[in-house]
């Protein structure tokens, strides 16, 4: 009978339970930093809504042109934000200008990710318009299943390839 302190094999690591284990693990070690990256994205958010729904229901634009600019604005906000809050210790001397190419990029692909849920809901919409067909409809696509698709990319994209460890801050291995 094994007990509670022993170490589970790579055998019993396996699975659903051990892929369950290991996502509360990543999430316990990076706690601090989802959390200021969920604020700043909070702030982001808010703007991106915001300026798309002035554009889309309040100015009348069609909702491509709304959610790429709302996007960029709103891509803009969360940059400054990310280099100087949540990823403040990654800085180090990479020039702002380089991070923001990258940071661009990434926001590039998520918004793209974002474009393809109005796509969906505008074929969806073709075959079930009082569902799909609403201003209620494309905000979810949009700012709903877009926005979230797009922000677990961009986490990831971010934390590994924009905001780097510095090198004198990597962790090195335990002697």
């Amino acid at each position: 009978m094994s007990t509670s302190t022993e170490t589970p094999s790579p055998s019993a690591r396996r699975g659903p339970a051990g892929l369950f284990a290991r996502a509360v693990g990543l999430v316990k070690r990076h706690a601090a930093e989802l959390l200021r990256f969920a604020g700043v994205g909070g702030v982001a958010y808010v703007v991106d809504i915001g300026l798309f729904n002035l554009m889309f229901l309040g100015l009348d634009w069609s909702e491509w042109y709304a959610k790429i600019i709302s996007a960029i604005v709103a891509m803009t906000v969360a940059f400054f934000g990310n280099r100087h809050w949540t990823w403040r210790e990654r800085r180090g001397s990479a020039a702002a200008h380089r991070q923001y190419a990258l940071y661009f990029l990434f926001n590039g692909i998520g918004l793209l990710i974002a474009l393809a849920c109005i796509w969906a809901n505008s074929g969806l919409a073709q075959l079930w318009p009082q569902i799909f067909g609403t201003d209620l409809a494309v905000n979810v696509a949009a700012n709903v299943v877009g926005v979230g698709l797009g922000s677990i990319f961009r986490f990831f994209a971010y934390r590994t390839w924009v905001f780097r460890h510095r090198p004198e801050l990597a962790e090195t291995p335990a002697a």
